[in-house]
């Protein structure tokens, strides 16, 4: 049985997390045995600490945390498990730079793993358009849109960075990123990737990658139904990275082994 703390634990995710992990019998080797939280408390019968990186001697020792928090709280959790050497999954969104070099920091001295999304299908698309792009380079234009529901504050997504960084990665010339096109009166250009974003209603998440190019188009669309593909791909990555070495690991990480 692998114990696992859950970072943000009372919040959407961390509740999916815990009815996943008692439904599912491909997770039920892994046991929560503690919480993070804005308050001290209890949930599910395990405790809720609200500064774990203050009394780190006070949680229980687990081999690994999955964190859905806020992007604001996931220093101290990195803290925490520099601290007691426990392996980390980032899966909070959002970060900043300074959050993101805080990330960098704790995998030289334990594993990380870090995802700006946490669903399989999505780094598979992402997988999809590295193979594409450089086909087309050159002749096709590529524009991502994005569309979440009317909650999610950030703009574009994670996820939408996430893809064109991968297409980028794989170009022989790196493209600009113009988000939306308000106010451009040029044509685009094809040394450019356009990224647009839609918010409204309950949309968990959709991303489509277009690649337009003369008299025709190809798409790539992943849709999300429910969130729980987020938990099942953080549940798969903690299993992944329970006693690996210290590290900067993703998703390409994981699918390398599948």
């Amino acid at each position: 049985m692998s114990r696992v703390i859950i970072s943000g634990i009372e919040g959407r995710m961390g509740r999916t997390l815990r009815e996943i992990m008692k439904a599912e019998p491909s997770f039920q080797e892994l046991e929560v045995v503690a919480g993070f939280d804005m308050a001290d408390g209890m949930a599910d019968g395990v405790p809720v600490f609200s500064a774990p990186d203050k009394t780190p001697g006070d949680v229980p020792k687990a081999d690994v945390v999955i964190d859905f928090s806020n992007h604001a709280f996931v220093p101290q959790v990195l803290r925490f498990c520099k601290e007691t050497k426990t392996p980390i999954i980032v899966a909070t969104t959002a970060l900043d730079e300074a959050e993101l070099q805080d990330v960098r920091e704790a995998s030289k001295t334990i594993a990380v793993f870090r995802s700006a999304n946490m669903s399989l299908g999505v780094n598979l698309v992402a997988k999809m358009s590295q193979f594409t792009a450089p086909v087309v380079e050159g002749e096709f234009n590529i524009e991502i849109i994005e569309a979440h529901h009317n909650e999610k504050k950030d703009a574009p997504s994670g996820t939408s960075l996430l893809i064109a960084d991968a297409i980028n990665d794989s170009l022989k010339s790196r493209k600009d990123y113009v988000y939306g096109r308000y106010g451009r009166e040029e044509k685009p250009s094809i040394m450019e990737i356009g990224i647009h974003a839609v918010r409204g209603g309950s949309i968990p998440g959709q991303h489509t990658v277009m690649f337009a190019g003369p008299d025709e188009v190809i798409e790539i669309t992943h849709t999300v139904y429910s969130r729980k593909v987020f938990a099942i791909g953080a549940l798969k990555a903690a299993a992944f990275v329970i006693g690996r070495p210290p590290g900067l690991y993703d998703m390409n990480s994981l699918l390398s082994e599948v």
